[in-house]
């Protein structure tokens, strides 16, 4: 029996505005589908709590000064700790994002980022490349679903997170020495009490993250950005034929070509 090809790449939200590097990742995929036929999956990797990777970095249309805009949150611990896919959209967030994007792109892609109103930042993001018509005939796999986390390997090499209840929220925390801990930065952590949990709560840290990411999916062909190529093990999933994805200009700006 003929396995046909299974193309994957992973990345977290990237902005609401897709980095451009993510672009990259999509345009290397299906050139390669092209090539050899098979399906395209998107690992969505919208277990990710780090604020960072949300900012969406345009340049000013007369200064060509560079803005990072990000999502706001109602709180210090949600803005930190909470998952993408938990992380609220803040009252008011969008309408003063409206405000702001006529400095930076064209009122097509501002008519786009109208439309959508989702309340969670992940599926905002998301939506957002949807609309932008990147994802046409792509299947996307979530990291946060549990359904996909009771399926999947389990991790026993390593550190892991677990999304736990902490101070009325839920909070992605690690999984280390026998403790949960949020890392504060530095050599400074939070201690989470202990707690029962189950599969449907864990996630992979970095380190764990290929293995586990293909005890779900079985791909074929996996789409490495620049960083990845630097960590990943390959040896740990020697089924895999590894792709760099192809080189970009200006790769963490956001993408804003319709």
């Amino acid at each position: 029996m003929t396995t046909q090809p299974i193309i994957c790449f992973g990345q977290q939200p990237c902005g609401f505005l897709p980095k451009r590097f993510l672009v990259a990742k999509i345009e290397t995929a299906r050139k390669l589908q092209a090539e050899i036929g098979g399906e395209i999956v998107f690992f969505y990797h919208d277990s990710d709590h780090d604020p960072r990777e949300t900012r969406t970095i345009l340049p000013h249309r007369k200064t060509g000064e560079p803005a990072q805009l990000n999502f706001t949150y109602d709180n210090k611990l949600q803005r930190k700790f909470v998952p993408v896919y938990l992380k609220r959209v803040a009252a008011g967030w969008r309408e003063k994002t409206i405000s702001q994007l006529t400095n930076y792109v064209d009122h097509p892609l501002i008519d786009i980022f109208k439309s959508v109103d989702e309340p969670i930042q992940s599926e905002y993001c998301l939506e957002m490349y949807r609309k932008m018509g990147l994802l046409d005939g792509i299947r996307i796999v979530r990291s946060s679903d549990p359904e996909l986390r009771e399926r999947a390997t389990d991790i026993t090499n390593g550190e892991f997170f677990v999304d736990v209840p902490f101070q009325d929220e839920i909070v992605r925390a690690r999984y280390s020495n026998d403790k949960f801990v949020l890392h504060e930065g530095g050599n400074a952590f939070i201690e989470v009490p202990m707690q029962d949990y189950t599969k449907r709560q864990v996630s992979p840290a970095r380190d764990s993250r290929l293995v586990w990411m293909q005890s779900i999916i079985g791909c074929t062909h996996y789409i490495a950005g620049m960083g990845e190529r630097q960590y990943l093990d390959t040896a740990q999933t020697p089924s895999i034929t590894f792709i760099t994805r192809q080189e970009i200009d200006h790769s963490d700006a956001a993408y804003t070509i319709l």
